[in-house]
């Protein structure tokens, strides 16, 4: 495409990307699902399975292909609507890979090497590969294809975005303008779920809550948080239980303050509280656990609609490609 091109559109247009990595749990549907449901008629979404993103930690093929099933079953029956939304599988969009390439060949040494997260993951015991250094260029990549205007993060994941942003600025002083300059969309601190232990939930700790999955082993997950050692006649500090941070996420305000005055109150025992917990939990995933357990069985209705989404999605990432090429001269 030549410089003279028509100016970029400036609709709202959101991109967020989910990795296949294994058991969803309260963390995720919290951090990641819920918020990119909720996002759903709010402008075009984009919402992609970050397959190529795994494979920097990910080496079983048959664990990932797996995972990757998971993760678009899972979104659907948490109610995300691939007729609001487009949902796909991030490699089945090719060029993913050759923005990523040539958006490399122009991304400064210095820029990769102040990534917070790559010193993080590598400290946490991920083997250190050119892929996981080069992360956020393909991140960039996925981010540009779409002219994203929102991107939504967690603060611990802000700084890719302004790395996609400062790519996309440099491409745009060299080549004349091609990118739309992404937003990092903040929302609530999700990264405060709690797991078990009172860490931040992950499996890496081995502290989830999984979102679906046997009964008897949410409630034993459940049962088995951590708390301190005042007995049930007690009053309880709501604010530094993890029993309690963890159940005030499913509750309005209203029944999270009410909830909150039984614990300072005394008379409410940790393992009533657990077992209210586990009921709102009930309460709250029962129609998606259904919805999944259906989903599982038409296996060929979510392939058909990660298929549907790859052609949406394929239609706006090859326009920014062939804009991209022409930029650069291929």
């Amino acid at each position: 495409m030549s410089p003279s091109s028509p100016p970029l559109s400036s609709k709202i247009r959101v991109l967020d990307g989910i990795q296949p990595s294994g058991i969803a749990h309260l963390g995720n549907y919290f951090g990641y699902i819920r918020p990119n449901v909720q996002l759903l008629g709010k402008g075009e979404i984009f919402l992609m399975v970050a397959d190529l993103h795994a494979l920097t930690t990910v080496r079983d093929p048959a664990i990932l292909s797996q995972a990757r099933r998971d993760v678009a079953t899972d979104l659907l029956a948490c109610g995300y609507d691939p007729d609001r939304g487009t949902l796909f599988y991030q490699s089945d969009v090719a060029v993913h890979s050759e923005l990523s390439w040539i958006l490399s060949t122009i991304t400064p040494m210095g820029l990769l090497e102040r990534a917070v997260s790559y010193k993080d993951k590598v400290e946490k015991g991920i083997a250190a590969s050119v892929g996981l250094f080069t992360y956020p260029v393909l991140m960039a990549a996925d981010i540009l294809l779409y002219d994203a205007t929102l991107v939504p993060v967690g603060r611990d994941q802000k700084q890719h975005v302004e790395i996609a942003r400062d790519i996309a600025v440099k491409f745009n002083s060299m080549y004349g303008e091609t990118f739309v300059l992404p937003e990092a969309l903040i929302g609530e601190d999700t990264a405060a779920v709690l797991g078990t232990d009172g860490q931040k939930m992950s499996k890496s700790y081995g502290n989830i809550i999984p979102i679906f999955g046997e009964e008897k082993a949410i409630k034993k997950a459940i049962m088995g948080i951590v708390t301190d050692s005042k007995d049930v006649a007690a009053p309880k500090d709501p604010e530094t239980c993890t029993v309690f941070r963890i159940h005030k996420l499913f509750l309005s305000k209203e029944e999270s303050n009410a909830l909150a005055d039984r614990y300072r109150a005394g008379g409410l025992g940790y393992g009533d509280a657990k077992k209210l917990l586990f009921e709102t939990y009930l309460d709250h995933f029962g129609g998606m656990r259904k919805k999944r357990g259906e989903l599982v069985k038409n296996a060929g209705f979510v392939e058909e609609v990660m298929r549907a989404g790859a052609v949406k999605a394929k239609k706006i990432a090859e326009a920014t490609m062939e804009r991209v090429r022409g930029r650069v001269g291929l």
